[in-house]
């Protein structure tokens, strides 16, 4: 069950500061959702040979850019003027930390989308899309999980993405065993194929990425740093 218990956020006395941090929340899952649009538009462009809708990406990932500025100032402003404590520190240093995450995702799927041009112009490769296609879902599921747990305060989902993570990785590197096999057999395709071997790696980079958000929010929900322990602490840590 989500912990909503845990949603202490925006009780304060100033309405103001309420809505500062509502505002906060906000803009941040608007640009996790702007990002998880770019990151499935990139896998699509790439599985649909679609060099137009590559460059579309490409293009709007200078919102994405903006969007992480004007998050870290707003956050910056928030601490100046209410220098917060506890709960609500908490809130906003992780929201600086996971921006940072989303517009390091933004910059994956940047990457894939020029990939995905490349491609469309050189010729579609052999092999590794249905790989692409796999792992692309998986961790664009990741993602969006993240950013629920983010908008419910729900720390078991949060730990659920970083359990995925591993899963990630096992996938990441089948799907580049297969791929240096098929390599070895055909050399005619190996710069094709190294385009989607550098597009698994970028799919994979997102889950990280997701992972990282995920940690964030048991920081904020439980107020203990997940990061760097092993998923029986961060279990025990959950489950308090």
């Amino acid at each position: 069950m989500p912990n909503q218990k845990d949603d202490v956020y925006g009780d304060h006395i100033s309405h103001q500061f309420n809505e500062e941090l509502a505002e906060l929340k906000t803009q941040f899952l608007k640009m996790g959702g702007l990002v998880e649009q770019q990151l499935a538009d990139a896998v699509k462009a790439l599985i649909d040979n679609d060099g137009h809708l590559a460059d579309e990406i490409r293009a709007r990932d200078k919102t994405v850019d903006r969007m992480e500025v004007e998050i870290d100032e707003e956050s910056t402003r928030v601490i100046a003027r209410r220098q917060p404590t506890a709960r609500d520190l908490r809130l906003v240093v992780s929201v600086i930390k996971m921006v940072a995450d989303l517009e390091r995702v933004g910059d994956e799927a940047k990457k894939i989308a020029k990939f995905a041009m490349g491609l469309s112009e050189e010729g579609k490769a052999p092999r590794g899309y249905v790989e692409v296609r796999h792992i692309g879902n998986h961790v664009g599921g990741m993602l969006h999980d993240a950013l629920d747990a983010f908008a419910r305060l729900d720390s078991e989902l949060a730990l659920q993405v970083m359990k995925e993570d591993k899963r990630v990785d096992e996938e990441y590197q089948a799907a580049i065993r297969s791929l240096l096999t098929f390599m070895m057999e055909d050399t005619r395709n190996i710069s094709r194929c190294m385009s989607v071997m550098w597009v698994l790696r970028a799919l994979e980079r997102v889950g990280d990425h997701a992972c990282n958000i995920a940690e964030n929010v048991i920081f904020m929900v439980k107020g203990e740093d997940v990061r760097h322990t092993s998923m029986e602490e961060a279990e025990r840590v959950v489950s308090q």
